[in-house]
């Protein structure tokens, strides 16, 4: 049976259509399995906590489990590599903060873009980290410290959890602000440093306060300040490198949600209120504060003030690296 040729165009076009209408299907009943969301560490950092705290509030909000996979090394690029690479429709979502988002790209030769092939969810935190030294560095604060590594650094040490993460780019802005410089031992982890500077075999570290506060408080490291304009709560007698008259030294430890490239803004627009509820929390907030961590307010957890953070990260931050000609190791 022949068809009339305007019903044949008619049944043409629906089937070209149809792809897009299956997508916009399943976008309107996103989500109808579980989503996972991809750590770029192992478990039991900061970012493996943050995941796992969001991950049980977020459940209740899109009625649907999220499952914490960890794909820890090669800096966060495996990890990442795998959500760039994944399909673009809202069940394979990244934590990850500047060192994936921002350092990596100046440094390695990777297979995707951290701008062009991501789309920003929502900015989760955003907190400073710490300027410590092992116990047996006899300079009282800040000030005393920046002159004792100049006059010292060449016998200095200095630890890091890997090239061009927060804790190097703190030591390279250390040495900008001494104009002096030293060595720089890269670690594994912080865990591992932490124990070196305890230990007294190497000097000074810059850590999260989440692995390190607990053994400030203890005595087991001296604690000089908190790259930050503001004190933290859990460490209310640490100083700001503002108040000890370096404002230059303020670094920013920051963490936020990425999804692939092409994810329809309604299935974005679900993750995010999934995430804006769970941070509202108040035991989420309380459990954030005991690991030296500040939830960014409202108005700044959107996907435009996470884009608009990375790529000022990416200006301030590239330059930087590069002429401190930091490699890939």
């Amino acid at each position: 049976m022949k068809l009339p040729r305007r019903q044949l165009l008619h049944l043409a076009a629906t089937a070209a259509a149809l792809p897009s209408i299956l997508r916009i299907a399943r976008a309107q009943a996103y989500p109808s399995r579980p989503i996972t969301m991809i750590v770029p560490y192992p478990a039991g950092g900061l970012f493996d906590a943050l995941a796992r705290v969001l991950a049980e509030l977020m459940r209740g909000a899109l009625s649907q489990t999220v499952v914490i996979e960890n794909v820890g090394g090669a800096g966060g690029r495996i990890a990442v590599g795998r959500v760039a690479r994944a399909a673009p429709d809202g069940y394979t979502v990244a934590i990850g903060s500047a060192d994936q988002f921002v350092v990596n790209a100046a440094i390695y030769p990777l297979p995707y873009d951290v701008v062009k092939d991501f789309e920003p969810v929502a900015l989760l935190i955003s907190g400073p980290i710490l300027i410590v030294t092992k116990p047996a560095v006899p300079a009282k604060n800040l000030k005393e410290l920046i002159a004792w590594l100049k006059a010292n650094n060449a016998q200095v040490a200095q630890g890091h959890n890997g090239s061009g993460g927060a804790q190097h780019l703190c030591g390279i802005e250390l040495q900008r602000t001494t104009g002096a410089s030293w060595q720089f031992v890269p670690y594994r982890g912080a865990a591992p440093a932490l124990q070196d500077v305890i230990g007294g075999r190497i000097d000074l570290m810059c850590p999260s306060p989440a692995s390190s506060l607990a053994m400030v408080h203890s005595g087991l490291l001296r604690g000089y300040a908190v790259t930050g304009s503001t004190r933290l709560a859990s460490a209310p007698d640490i100083q700001t490198v503002d108040e000890a008259g370096f404002p230059e030294l303020h670094i920013s430890v920051w963490g936020g949600l990425f999804v692939p490239k092409g994810t329809p803004k309604n299935v974005i627009a679900k993750l995010h209120s999934a995430t804006t509820t769970a941070l509202a929390d108040p035991a989420v907030r309380r459990q954030l504060a005991n690991l030296g961590q500040e939830i960014v307010p409202r108005d700044q957890q959107t996907p435009e003030a996470l884009g608009a953070l990375q790529k000022a990260e990416i200006e301030k931050w590239w330059p930087i690296i590069k002429a401190a000609g930091i490699k890939a190791e």
